[in-house]
């Protein structure tokens, strides 16, 4: 058997199930115009995307949170410079855009970056990207069919992006070692978090669906509510106010950073943090935490580390697919991550589907029958309902007697 074989039978084996595509909705082939919007990075593009524009991205390997974020903004089409499907592993973004009737021309190169500026009309003919009837790059638009193919080579060659997985996961532990077993460089923090439940939302895999599920849990007990990066907004979006924010600083808005929340900026090991300035130029006041360990990490650690009696994860990855998916060795630090914190960790991700009841009409009919019968049934054996009934009976026949001597 394969190394390839031997790993998806492993992987089917831990109860993992490995990305199939499933049927999409059917896109027009014919050609498809709109605004182009231009960056390099997906997740600042998708903040100012609209219906109807196209997004020209540098993504290889689209992964499904930034896929979700483009279909949620209603792009007709994506022109990607770079492969969707490198081949390196089976990565979800181009699926997802599938199914959401999104037109994907990917491996376009630096000619589509080139060749078109902001705010400009493009068209999309079969693979080409043209500007005013002119072709500026050429690349390959994938479909359904190809899209699959590609995905079903990429899992033949996930034995190789085990081992490197593997790899990263050691050289973090070497780096990291103190942070993950004494928690040294976790700053000192203001939110009072020891004995209490956390509540750590990301903006991504089920995001939505999970704190739907959990308004009744954060209802009853109060956790401390900390946003990474985007799922600062998430939260206020969803009518809540974190208590603590965490992260880059590259997705979260001014109006949620000046919200009152007590706000850590994610640092390179060597101190350098970029997202503060962004953070000191708003006026607010901020921390930074030092660490190889992706933002979402570095939070699980921090509720951890000052006590936390539980740590309930929204968005967050949870399995490996999902870590490769992310595209990025950095993942590797939420494996371990994930063994440091242990039973303190619950992940909400699949909670809406586990919990989801649909009642019927006629059960809720019934339910209702039932209440009205049993307030009968209490008002009739009580003294003031009996004598409300008599009233009730004499109105009645006196309504009736009137009624006859009309007719």
């Amino acid at each position: 058997m394969s190394n390839g074989g031997r790993v998806k039978r492993r992987v089917r084996m831990a109860g993992m199930r490995l990305p199939t595509l499933r049927r999409a909705r059917t896109t027009e082939p014919g050609p498809v115009s709109g605004v182009a919007r231009l960056d390099r990075r997906t997740k600042r593009l998708t903040g100012r995307l609209r219906p109807g524009e196209i997004a020209v991205i540098d993504h290889v390997d689209l992964d499904r949170v930034a896929a979700d974020s483009l279909v949620a903004s209603g792009v007709t089409a994506v022109l990607n410079a770079k492969p969707s499907i490198s081949g390196r592993y089976p990565n979800l973004g181009p699926e997802v855009l599938i199914q959401g009737g999104v037109v994907l021309v990917d491996n376009l190169g630096e000619e589509v970056f080139a060749g078109l500026r902001e705010g400009q009309v493009v068209s999309v003919e079969g693979d080409q990207v043209l500007l005013d009837g002119t072709a500026v790059a050429t690349g390959t638009r994938q479909d359904a069919e190809s899209v699959a193919k590609a995905m079903a080579d990429a899992r033949d060659g996930l034995s190789v992006q085990l081992e490197a997985f593997a790899a990263n996961t050691m050289d973090y532990l070497k780096q990291e070692r103190d942070l993950l077993l004494d928690g040294v460089g976790v700053p000192d923090v203001q939110t009072r978090i020891a004995g209490r439940h956390v509540l750590i939302v990301v903006r991504g895999y089920d995001y939505k669906e999970d704190l739907d599920v959990l308004r009744p849990y954060i209802r009853e007990y109060k956790p401390v509510l900390i946003g990474v990066d985007g799922g600062a907004d998430a939260l206020v979006e969803n009518g809540y106010t974190p208590d603590m924010i965490i992260g880059d600083m590259d997705s979260v808005t001014d109006d949620v950073l000046r919200c009152g929340a007590e706000v850590v900026v994610h640092a390179y090991p060597d101190g350098r943090a970029p997202g503060l300035e962004r953070v000191s130029n708003l006026g607010v006041d901020a921390l930074t935490f030092p660490a190889a360990a992706t933002s979402e990490d570095l939070a699980m650690l921090l509720a951890d580390e000052k006590g936390a009696s539980l740590i309930v994860a929204v968005g967050t990855h949870a399995n490996l697919v999902e870590f490769l998916d992310k595209g990025r060795g950095g993942m590797a630090s939420t494996f371990l991550t994930r063994l440091k914190v242990g039973g303190k960790l619950v992940d909400a991700k699949g909670v809406s589907r586990l919990y989801r009841q649909n009642i019927s009409g006629s059960a809720l009919l019934l339910l209702v029958l039932s209440a009205v019968a049993a307030m009968a049934s209490a008002v009739a054996v009580s003294t003031v309902g009996k004598a409300y009934l008599t009233v009730v009976s004499e109105w009645w026949d006196n309504l009736v007697f009137q009624l006859g001597n009309l007719l």
